[in-house]
């Protein structure tokens, strides 16, 4: 199993860079889209990899750091999620933003990732729910078991109306995080500062 390469870029494509190592072998390497805008050709990079065997090709995988390298291993877990589909996702969308619309049950922006559709969506959501509740960080974390289930009656309310009117859960989540003392307000005060906010970062 090869853990990581370092070598010079000696080719960049749309999904893959060749990276020649000081031994003169050539490796190519798909990643996120992220990941290859930072490389350059003729520049040093290190890539953590993960290698993936089929019975037509050899394929390997990498990535600039450890965030996106574990992401992509935990979305190999999930049933119906292969290499090709978890980088798609792993280059739509950042890791952190990926852990909050599981923790915050977000199927809508779920199903707007590359290769996701709603059956597998559904799949991310069962399985790696009680597996991504300390990965995004533990403030994320308690804001998500806060609003969803341990949140006031009015939280919830407050939620239900904004989703209704087309905003999706990993939007109202932060926005909800900047407004003190949330948990202690009607919803329709919610509603409002929430929209505020909105209305502010057009």
């Amino acid at each position: 199993m090869i853990g990581s390469i370092k070598g010079k870029v000696a080719y960049l494509a749309n999904e893959y860079c060749l990276l020649e190592t000081n031994s003169g072998v050539g490796y190519r390497v798909f990643m996120p889209a992220a990941h290859l805008g930072q490389l350059a050709v003729g520049t040093e990079a290190r890539v953590h990899t993960y290698m993936a065997v089929r019975e037509d090709a050899i394929l390997l995988f990498g990535f600039l750091n450890q965030e996106y390298y574990n992401l992509f291993l935990l979305l190999l877990g999930v049933s119906g999620v292969g290499p090709k589909v978890a980088l798609g996702i792993l280059s739509a969308v950042k890791p952190d933003d990926f852990y909050l619309a599981v923790q915050s049950r977000d199927l809508k922006v779920l199903t707007k990732l590359p290769g996701i559709g709603k059956k597998t969506a559904e799949r991310l959501l069962l399985e790696l729910k009680d597996k991504v509740g300390g990965i995004g960080g533990d403030s994320d974390s308690s804001f998500a078991d806060t609003a969803f289930g341990g949140g006031s009656a009015a939280v919830d309310e407050a939620i239900e109306a904004l989703c209704a009117l087309g905003y999706s859960n990993s939007e109202i989540m932060p926005a909800l995080k900047q407004i003190p003392n949330y948990t202690e307000l009607s919803s329709e005060v919610i509603i409002k500062q929430v929209l505020k906010l909105f209305a502010g970062r057009k």
